[in-house]
């Protein structure tokens, strides 16, 4: 059974991903994460069995994370996102390298160094992404998809969700067409397959269907 303490990195891996998989409301199987870390079937497979041995997940109706396995999900979690604000706010990186870096530092991180880093940062509420910091004073707003939004109809962005996050390049393509929290833009067009145009900060930029049904916005 697993204990308070350290754990191997790969469990947190997995616990991290099935954390944000349930967050996103996206099916927690194992085809899922095998996408989402990018490994084989059988891998997840072998590891799903490790889990449970240790006592981090329940597997009796489709795959949970335990009370354990929660905690260490929701602390690998926090430190990601307090890692990515660090690298961003105060090392001025890109989303996309701080997104990367931050996959290290969560491993890494010690209680005092996240503890300090919440208190030079301002304790924020949420990532660069507007993804929630658990643990935080987050209060999450009212928001729809981008893809609801009547063309004609301002928004202002709220978030991307974590699954964005993980698709080749679209952290980079949504840095530079400043599709990024707090912005506001106006939806110019839009298809029946869910793309759509936007104005904001001066660009039209098009944004595909799968992006759009995930990125979270007030209107």
């Amino acid at each position: 059974m697993a204990v308070l303490g350290e754990h191997h990195p790969a469990f947190e891996e997995y616990c991290e991903c099935i954390f944000e998989l349930a967050e996103d409301d996206v099916d927690v199987i194992q085809a899922r994460i095998a996408e989402r870390l990018n490994v084989s079937r059988p891998a997840v497979s072998e590891m799903m069995r490790r889990l449970e041995a240790e006592g981090l997940i329940a597997t009796d109706s489709g795959i949970q994370l335990t009370d354990a396995g929660l905690a260490l999900g929701t602390k690998i979690v926090r430190r990601h996102r307090l890692a990515e604000r660090f690298l961003t706010d105060v090392l001025q990186l890109s989303w996309a390298e701080a997104h990367h870096e931050a996959g290290k530092w969560e491993h890494v991180m010690s209680q005092s160094v996240e503890t300090a880093m919440d208190r030079l940062l301002g304790n924020p509420t949420t990532c660069p992404h507007g993804n929630p910091i658990p643990g935080s004073a987050y209060i999450e707003p009212d928001s729809v998809r981008l893809a609801d939004i009547a063309v004609g109809d301002g928004f202002t962005v709220q978030r991307i969700t974590e699954e964005l996050e993980f698709t080749p390049g679209l952290l980079e393509f949504l840095e530079a067409s400043a599709l990024q929290p707090g912005n506001a833009g106006v939806i110019t067009a839009a298809s029946p397959d869910g793309t759509v145009t936007v104005e904001i900060d001066g660009h039209h930029v098009g944004v595909g269907a799968f992006a759009s049904a995930r990125i979270l916005v007030s209107a």
